[in-house]
């Protein structure tokens, strides 16, 4: 059995997709501690050909609590979020057919911050037809304060993994040798270069899934799912 890991990132890039359908179970961590700096709660997206940001924003609250300990700001407005992504997309080939999905997204019910995230990520890949089972960190049966590395390898052997799968971007925090040591094979997602038409500009790499949905079809975007190798 494959396994994948990441954090709960909203409307991840491409490459994010990529590892969901690349598994045959994806674990999405609940319990690790927020990160203002990172991609948990804002993406980029494409505006007048230059990438800029969208920002779910969060209630106020410790540096140090986890993902599951966060919640939306009471007066977050789902518009907020969708009239800039409106505006920037609505002449977009794909737009009638991936809006709907992203007010669905955005509008969500859930303030705790891991819910709505989870609940994004399942309808982002209901839309785009991956099936992987996913696996919420927490559920797990691990010493849950184990990091890094040993609760990766910790996750691994509850879910029975004989293999591990990892973004590119980690291949500096994990270690082949460790992993072999428990009967794991190592391998990282290295996703290819993919272009698309954006309007009439350069093309801008790596934003939001948001971007890929707009300017492809369902179709297209899940022939750019296999686009990567495992190294």
């Amino acid at each position: 059995m494959t396994l994948g890991i990441m954090q709960p990132y909203f409307l991840p890039y491409l490459g994010y997709w990529q590892l969901l359908a690349a598994v045959d179970q994806f674990v999405v961590y609940d319990n690790i501690q927020y990160t203002k700096k990172g991609w948990i709660n804002r993406n980029r997206f494409l505006r007048d050909g230059a990438e800029a940001l969208f920002t779910v924003p969060l209630k106020k609250g410790s540096d140090y609590l986890d993902v599951a300990e966060r919640s939306l700001a009471g007066d977050f407005d789902p518009r907020t979020v969708l009239n800039p992504l409106a505006e920037a997309y609505r002449h977009a080939p794909y737009f009638k057919a991936a809006f709907p999905v992203l007010e669905m997204v955005v509008s969500a019910a859930p303030r705790n911050l891991f819910s709505y995230l989870h609940h994004s990520i399942t309808m982002i890949a209901d839309y785009l037809e991956i099936r992987t089972p996913i696996v919420v960190s927490s559920t797990v049966a691990i010493d849950h304060g184990l990091a890094g590395q040993d609760k990766v390898l910790a996750l691994c052997a509850a879910l029975g993994a004989t293999r591990y799968i990892n973004s590119i971007g980690g291949r500096e925090l994990y270690s082949v040798s460790a992993f072999a040591g428990r009967g794991i094979e190592l391998r990282f997602l290295q996703s290819r270069s993919v272009t698309y038409a954006q309007y009439d500009h350069p093309f801008v790499p790596t934003l939001s899934i948001v971007d890929v949905m707009m300017f492809n079809s369902r179709d297209a975007v899940r022939g750019m799912l296999g686009a990567y190798d495992l190294v």
